[in-house]
């Protein structure tokens, strides 16, 4: 395995950064996970957009897209495997033992590592946390991912793949790292950005070619919903056949298959929408 550090491609064994880097010691930093599928990276545009966008939000310096482009393309050729993880991480650098950022600037790591390819359907649970829709971060990929590590590893517990969370005014709001879609009345819902989700790059994709709504969504609608779906880069579209204790019957119901081979279809025909 190859990996892009500050400039170059690296061993693994050499790949190495500061234990006094500032996302390690404070998780002041933001990442991407772009899907690459022999040797391609899926909306790459859309993400490193993204990219740029948590930077600003934690007041990094923007991102040398250029750079990042160079770095994926690298790994990518460096490391042939047909379907992968493709992370990008991007941090305040090397800093103090402390919130105080130092001067000598971001730290750019970019690796690709094997990925499964997700089942049709999975399990889903709630998980008693909420996501504060007002929080300095929300709408950020940042690497500041403790809750999230925590909530998973409680739904894996309950024998499911992902957790699900409220925000503080009682709404649905998304999973550790996946969006959520819901089936009310035959139509595809999903809440709002405003609800304190990531907006997620598959999120928008699906909103866009399904005509799906942003909806604030109660947490009772997992309750009431005739289908629920999940999203996420490595996901894609993917049926939920049960939320907590309650089966959701022949998953993946007709909207949902009908989401599935829009995605499939429209992504198959352009690597980068």
């Amino acid at each position: 395995m190859r990996i892009w550090l500050d400039g170059g491609l690296r061993d693994i064994d050499s790949a190495r950064v500061s234990v006094f880097d500032h996302g390690l010691t404070v998780g002041d930093g933001v990442f991407e996970t772009v899907k690459a599928v022999d040797g391609k990276p899926f909306a790459l545009t859309r993400h490193l957009d993204r990219l740029t966008r948590s930077a600003r939000g934690l007041g990094l310096p923007d991102p040398d897209l250029d750079e990042v482009r160079r770095a994926c393309a690298a790994v990518l050729e460096a490391t042939p495997i047909p379907f992968g993880r493709l992370r990008v991480t991007y941090t305040g650098g090397h800093g103090p033992l402390g919130s105080d950022r130092g001067e000598h600037g971001p730290t750019l790591v970019v690796a690709l590592g094997d990925a499964a390819r997700r089942p049709e359907t999975t399990a889903v649970i709630m998980v008693p946390w909420t996501r504060n829709e007002r929080s300095a971060v929300t709408g950020l990929k940042t690497t500041s991912y403790a809750e999230n590590v925590v909530a998973l590893a409680r739904a894996h517990r309950y024998g499911a793949s992902e957790a699900l969370f409220g925000n503080t005014v009682g709404q649905l709001c998304e999973g550790t790292g996946s969006n959520v879609f819901v089936v009310l009345d035959g139509e595809i819902h999903t809440p709002p950005v405003a609800s304190g989700c990531l907006a997620g790059i598959t999120r928008a994709l699906v909103v866009e070619w399904t005509g799906a709504k942003e909806t604030d969504l109660p947490l009772d609608a997992l309750e009431r919903a005739e289908e629920v779906f999940l999203t996420s880069s490595l996901r894609d579209v993917q049926a939920v056949h049960r939320v907590d204790d309650r089966e959701q019957p022949g998953a993946p119901g007709p909207a949902t298959l009908k989401a599935m081979r829009i995605f499939d279809e429209r992504s198959g025909h352009d690597l980068d929408p």
